[in-house]
C-alpha cells in the first residue's frame, strides 16, 4: 500500500514538473522598450520615438517607457510624437528622470501611467511664441494666445481623459486663467501656471483618493522596472542614432533632393557615357531614401525597388528600345518607390496606405515633376549649347575625336533624310542610308516605317520630324 501510495505521489509529482515545464515553455519572451526623451522637443525626437516604436510593434513588446528630461518644445512635434505613441497597442509610461515641463507635460499626459524621479517636476506648459532665429520669447497677442491656448487643451484633455488622469490638473498647467481647487485646497491661483513636484503629483484627492497626476516616485529606472514586474523581461533600450538631425535637414528639403535627381539622370540619359550628372541624381535619391529610412518612415526596401525601376528605364533606352514596357514598367517602380520611401506605415497596418498617409508624399512628388520638368525643358533647350556640355561628353562615348569634332558631325546631320525602324515614343532608332542613330521625335508618336528628318539634336540625340510626300507638280 505504501508502495502503491508512493508510486502515486511521483506519478503527481512528474505530472506536476512537466506541466510547469509547459507552462514556463508556453510563456511568451516579454519585452519593455524604453526611449530616451531628452533636450528639446524637435523634429529629430519624433523620429528616434517613431524608430522605438515600430521596433517594439514588431517585438511584440508589452510595455514602452519614455525615459523623460526636457524643458519642451515645438507642438506640431509634440502632437506628431501623440499620434505615434498612439499606434503602440501595449502599455505606454513615461518615467520624469528630472523635468517634464511644457511639450513634455503633454507627452507625459499621452502615456498611461506617469511615475517620476525623486526631485522631480512636470507642468509650466503654456504655450509661448519664439522669436525669429531662436532669439528669445515674444509675447503673444492676446487673441492669438487665447486660440492657442483652446487648440493644445482640447488635444491635451482628450489624450488625459483617455489615459485616466486628472484633465483639470492639466488645463491648470497650460491656462494660466485655470484656478485649480480641490477637496478645498487651492492647488492653482488664477493667474499662475501650475507646476509639480513629484510630492505634489503623487499626492492623493477626491472620493475615491487617486493620484493627483503621479503614480508614485521611484528611485531610477531599474525600480520602476521591479515595481511594473518587468524585473526579469528583456529590456531593450532605443538609442539615439545621431542621424536623427541629419535627417531632419534631407526630409524638410525631400522635393529639392528630388528635382536634383530627376534633372541629374535626365541629363544623364542626353548625354554619352555615364558621368557626373548621374551620380549627382542617384546621390540625391540615395539621400531622399536615407532620410526615409532614418526617420523611421520605411525601410531601404524601396531604394532597391527604385533602381530596380531605373534598369528597366535603361533597357527600354538602350536594348529594348520602342517597345515601352519595360520603361513604363520601370517609371510605374520609381514613382512607387518614390512615395513609399516616406510613406509612414506601422507593423500590423495594411499594406496598402490610406489617402493621409500619401498626403505628404504625394505632394513632394508632384513639386518635384513639376519643377524638375520645368528644368529639363530649359535643360533640352539651354544645356547642348553650353560648353558644360562639352566637358560631359567623353570622347570614348562620342565617338569623335573632340567635341568640336562632334557638333560638326551633328551639324551635317541635320536635313538628312531615312527611315523609323521603330516607334518613336517619341524616342526610338532611324535608319539613315547605312547609319543607325538613336532619334527622338518633337513630342507626337512616329509609326514605324515612318520617313523622317533630322532637325536638330538634344544631347546625343537627334530630333526628328515626320516628314510628308511631295506633290507631283512640286516635284522637278
Amino acid at each position: 500500500m505504501k508502495t502503491l501510495l508512493a508510486g502515486l505521489v511521483m506519478l503527481a509529482g512528474l505530472n506536476l514538473i512537466g506541466g510547469e515545464s509547459e507552462n514556463r515553455a508556453a510563456l511568451p519572451d516579454k519585452k519593455a522598450y524604453i526611449i530616451p526623451v531628452r533636450e528639446e522637443v524637435a523634429t529629430p525626437l519624433s523620429y528616434l520615438v517613431r524608430r522605438g516604436v515600430k521596433e517594439a510593434m514588431e517585438a511584440n513588446a508589452e510595455v514602452i517607457i519614455l525615459d523623460m528630461d526636457t524643458n519642451g518644445g515645438r507642438v506640431d512635434v509634440t502632437e506628431e510624437i501623440i499620434e505615434i505613441l498612439g499606434q503602440f497597442r501595449g502599455v505606454t509610461v513615461t518615467f520624469v528622470n528630472r523635468k517634464a515641463f511644457s511639450a513634455g507635460a503633454f507627452i507625459a499626459v499621452a502615456t498611461q501611467k506617469i511615475y517620476m524621479a525623486e526631485g522631480s517636476v512636470i507642468g509650466a506648459a503654456a504655450p509661448i511664441l519664439m522669436a525669429p532665429g531662436g532669439a528669445g520669447v515674444e509675447k503673444i497677442p492676446d487673441t492669438l494666445e487665447a486660440k492657442m491656448t483652446s487648440g493644445i487643451s482640447a488635444l491635451v484633455r482628450a489624450r488625459a481623459e483617455q489615459n485616466g488622469h486628472n484633465a483639470e490638473v492639466i488645463e491648470a498647467m497650460i491656462d494660466k486663467n485655470k484656478e485649480l481647487i480641490i477637496d478645498g485646497e487651492v492647488l492653482n491661483e488664477k493667474g499662475q501656471i501650475l507646476t509639480l513636484t513629484n510630492r505634489q503629483a503623487e499626492k492623493n484627492y477626491g472620493t475615491p483618493a487617486r493620484p493627483l497626476l503621479s503614480a508614485g516616485t521611484v528611485e531610477g529606472l531599474d525600480h520602476l522596472l521591479r515595481l511594473l514586474g518587468l524585473g526579469q523581461h528583456k529590456v531593450v533600450r532605443v538609442e539615439p542614432l545621431g542621424a536623427e538631425k541629419l535627417a531632419g535637414w534631407l526630409n524638410s528639403l525631400s522635393p529639392i533632393l528630388l528635382i536634383i535627381g530627376i534633372v541629374g539622370l535626365y541629363i544623364e540619359f542626353k548625354t554619352p557615357g555615364f558621368g557626373l550628372p548621374g551620380i549627382i541624381g542617384l546621390s540625391a535619391f540615395a539621400l531622399y531614401f536615407l532620410g526615409g529610412y532614418v526617420a523611421g518612415l520605411a525601410g531601404l526596401e524601396w531604394a532597391v525597388v527604385f533602381l530596380v525601376g531605373v534598369g528597366l528605364v535603361l533597357l527600354e533606352l538602350l536594348v529594348f528600345t520602342g517597345t515601352a514596357i519595360p520603361g513604363l514598367v520601370g517609371a510605374a517602380l520609381m514613382l512607387i518607390a518614390i512615395i513609399m520611401g516616406t510613406v509612414d506605415l506601422y507593423p500590423g497596418m495594411p499594406p496598402i496606405p490610406t489617402l493621409p498617409q500619401l498626403q505628404v508624399p504625394v505632394r513632394d512628388l508632384l513639386i518635384a515633376l513639376v519643377g524638375g520638368g520645368f528644368l529639363a525643358f530649359l535643360i533640352s533647350r539651354i544645356f547642348p549649347k553650353t560648353p558644360i556640355y562639352g566637358m560631359l561628353v567623353s570622347r570614348s562615348a562620342s565617338g569623335e575625336g573632340s567635341v568640336q569634332e562632334l557638333w560638326s558631325a551633328q551639324k551635317s546631320q541635320v536635313g538628312r533624310e531615312g527611315i523609323a525602324i521603330s516607334n518613336l515614343r517619341p524616342g526610338g532608332k532611324a535608319q539613315f542610308e547605312d547609319i543607325i542613330l538613336d532619334v527622338i521625335s518633337q513630342g507626337e508618336l512616329i509609326p514605324q516605317g515612318t520617313t523622317v528628318r533630322i532637325v536638330g539634336h538634344s544631347g546625343r540625340e537627334a530630333v526628328v520630324e515626320q516628314t510628308h510626300p511631295r506633290s507631283e507638280s512640286s516635284r522637278t
